[in-house]
């Protein structure tokens, strides 16, 4: 059982952002300046190559905390951020940068690497998710969701089928190879997204993986565009998602 340790605290434009280790896994809690005693908790996956302070981690986290007056928290994922590389991380990298310089499909190389990152992260969000709740402003009685898309939801839809303690999830842009089975265990509502024109991720398999999830209430979010296109206002789909699910109304500034 690890404890959560805050490393440093800022304050901008209403939202306070703490960053904080749970044993040696670093990550990032964004919170509401004002009171916000056991709101709603809503734990972010980043993207592959990126980071838990990635502007598309602040963005969504303040749209959450500005808009919902919601917890939001994320780490480094394994090899990510501030974590260390593995001798197993750099061959992976390696080979994808190779096979993308060849042009030949990345998917298989990122669907294997993917799934030994999830392997190591999901028990580090349950640490995660224990710490947090831990904190007086959270609490461990009050709803929980997840948000994390392309590696993000690598991670997440095994860490979301191994925790009862989340209650709805937006995920999207993943290949169905490692995650169709761990999908079919997940009955909370979900929000997923893909992209019609993506050139690594096939319309068949991005369908495959949203028709696994045993969900009965589940939207899909189907936009034009490459897979780097993901539309922005998705962000605020998914923040409409959470206060629908979590608790909370929606206000102007998200």
């Amino acid at each position: 059982m690890h404890s959560l340790r805050f490393t440093a605290e800022t304050s901008s434009n209403g939202v306070v952002e703490r960053d904080f280790t749970v044993g040696d896994v670093p990550g990032v809690l964004w919170s509401p300046a004002s009171s916000a005693d056991h709101a709603p908790l809503v734990l972010m996956g980043h993207g592959g190559g990126n980071h838990k302070k990635h502007p598309a981690m602040a963005g969504r986290a303040r749209l959450l905390v500005t808009g919902c007056g919601f917890h939001v928290a994320v780490i480094d994922a394994p090899g990510h951020g501030d974590r260390p590389r593995t001798a197993h991380d750099e061959a992976e990298i390696a080979e994808l940068f190779r096979a993308r310089a060849a042009g030949e499909p990345e998917g298989p190389i990122v669907v294997r690497y993917n799934h030994h990152l999830a392997d190591l992260a999901v028990p580090e969000y349950q640490a995660l998710l224990d710490a947090l709740q831990e904190l007086p402003e959270i609490g461990g009685d009050g709803p929980v969701g997840y948000w994390g898309i392309n590696m993000g939801t690598a991670i997440g839809v095994p860490f979301v089928a191994a925790e009862p303690r989340i209650t709805a999830a937006v995920f999207g842009q993943h290949w169905p190879d490692a995650l169709a089975e761990k999908a079919k265990q997940i009955t909370v509502p979900i929000e997923f997204d893909m992209q019609w024109d993506d050139e690594h991720i096939s319309r068949e398999e991005g369908l495959a993986l949203f028709d696994a999830f045993a969900s009965k209430e589940k939207s899909l979010h189907v936009n034009s565009g490459r897979h780097k296109e993901l539309p922005r206002f998705e962000a605020d789909s998914a923040v409409r998602f959470f206060a629908r699910h979590l608790g909370g109304a929606v206000t102007a500034s998200a």
